[in-house]
């Protein structure tokens, strides 16, 4: 679905988080990126979004930020969330019984939802664990 699409329908959206996830979607879909998994449950963690771009499998973190919020979204990602994101990543591979030859990294898309029209950052390779 085109970002544009997802600010339409903007009345339906319950949370800013799910507004901002959907519109990360819809940005890395129109970047190539294929969606395998939203909102993969494990435990007591999540993976707002996995998606497969070329050799990449990417778990990515969704930051949404709405009319003022403090500091930059993408700045809430703690070492403390990176790591409860590792423990998540971990169970995805075993559940899924993927390779573990396979090429993985940890993204982090950031939606400012201030403006009229929504300000998308996408940082690759955000954190390492």
């Amino acid at each position: 679905m085109p970002v544009q699409d997802v600010l339409d329908a903007g009345s339906n959206n319950r949370t800013t988080g799910s507004r901002g996830e959907r519109i990360a979607a819809a940005f890395l879909q129109e970047a190539g990126y294929t969606i395998l998994e939203r909102n993969f449950r494990h435990y007591r963690g999540e993976i707002d979004l996995i998606v497969r771009n070329d050799s990449f499998l990417v778990f990515v973190e969704v930051k949404a930020r709405y009319r003022g919020g403090y500091g930059m979204p993408e700045e809430r990602v703690t070492r403390r969330k990176q790591l409860q994101i590792g423990r998540v990543a971990q169970a995805y591979l075993q559940r899924k019984r993927l390779p573990p030859h396979l090429d993985c990294r940890f993204d982090v898309v950031a939606v400012d939802l201030d403006g009229p029209e929504p300000v998308v950052r996408h940082l690759k390779n955000a954190f390492w664990l």
